[in-house]
């Protein structure tokens, strides 16, 4: 039975913590540690995570260094054949570490196991829409236009993964192992997706499960919107550093796929000016959006201009009818899915 190691960083985070932390220890997949990394937490988080007594708990201490780093240090302290990674504000469904053993076990070549993930709100109430990623035949190309992965509470991954994109940095005064780049407070995970998917032969792949509960903050991502932005360029830039030619490729199309989700992100936030700015600068990016993703692009399209131009109440009326729709798209794809398994 392989040993699995849970990471979870944790900073900030009292209102959420209880619950992540709970809904790791309900897993039906019981041969796990769970590494409470405490990143110099400002709140009573860690006081919480005290109050378990399981004995598969261990509280890691560390000065603030950040997500990334956070995630490092656990890795750094695993023991686990396979590293899983929970943030602090996020929840699994039960069977999330079963399901991702199954997986991995069934195909050796896959590195990186995936679920969708259920969109909740800042009070954990499904939003009742999904993460609706590409799950299989992932290519360098993909990861280019979109993160599959969708958020770091989605992924179990083998050790070996880390093994094989792992670098010597000093950064705090002594020379140490890094997997995830700690020079990124934002767009970390999708940096070290993609040196994942450069770098070696791993295979990325998802399960058709919606297994993560993926918090919408929206006032963080709301004050975020424009330093995400600029995250994803320094991300570009150092792919740059190693793998220019692939830059030169789609540089412009990895830009532009940005925006338009940028553009989402600010429909999310009923900021018209700002979502129809990103849009209008994903197309003029690149344009090839509307034939790659006509549906998606053309939705992104029009719920921006409709928010920036119809009154609030007539534009609340068909925001709610839309979602509904959509939901009941994704569960039933979803559905579907889990049938052709």
């Amino acid at each position: 039975m392989k040993h699995v190691s849970v990471i979870i960083p944790v900073y900030g985070v009292e209102n959420y913590i209880a619950a992540a932390v709970q809904s790791v220890l309900d897993q039906t997949y019981t041969n796990f540690e769970l590494l409470i990394i405490d990143d110099e937490s400002p709140d009573s988080s860690i006081k919480i995570c005290q109050e378990f007594s399981d004995h598969r708990i261990k509280i890691i201490h560390q000065t603030n260094r950040g997500l990334a780093g956070a995630r490092n240090t656990g890795i750094r302290h695993a023991k686990g054949d396979y590293l899983a990674f929970l943030d602090g504000d996020d929840l699994w469904l039960l069977q999330k570490l079963e399901r991702h053993i199954e997986h991995l076990e069934k195909f050796p070549e896959v590195g990186v196991s995936f679920s969708r993930s259920a969109l909740i709100d800042e009070s954990g109430n499904l939003l009742n829409t999904y993460l609706m990623p590409k799950l299989k035949d992932i290519t360098r190309s993909d990861l280019f236009r979109s993160s599959p992965i969708g958020n770091g509470s989605a992924p179990v991954i083998r050790r070996e993964v880390f093994e094989a994109i792992k670098y010597q940095d000093n950064l705090y005064g002594t020379t140490e192992y890094f997997y995830f780049d700690e020079n990124f407070r934002r767009a970390e995970d999708i940096e070290c997706w993609l040196r994942i998917a450069i770098q070696t032969d791993w295979k990325i792949e998802g399960i058709p499960e919606a297994l993560t509960l993926y918090r919408v903050n929206s006032a963080s991502l709301s004050a975020n919107l424009v330093k995400q932005l600029d995250s994803w360029k320094q991300v570009l830039e150092k792919t740059r550093s190693y793998a220019p030619e692939l830059i030169e490729k789609w540089g412009n199309l990895a830009l532009a796929y940005r925006l338009r989700n940028f553009a989402r992100s600010a429909v999310r936030l009923k900021d018209g000016p700002m979502s129809v700015k990103l849009i209008n600068g994903a197309l003029a990016t690149y344009w090839r959006l509307l034939l790659e993703e006509p549906s998606r692009t053309l939705r992104t399209l029009v719920a921006a201009y409709l928010l920036l131009l119809l009154p609030k109440p007539l534009y609340s009326h068909l925001e709610v009818l839309a979602v509904k729709v959509v939901g009941m798209i994704q569960r039933r794809q979803i559905w579907q899915d889990q049938l052709g398994q």
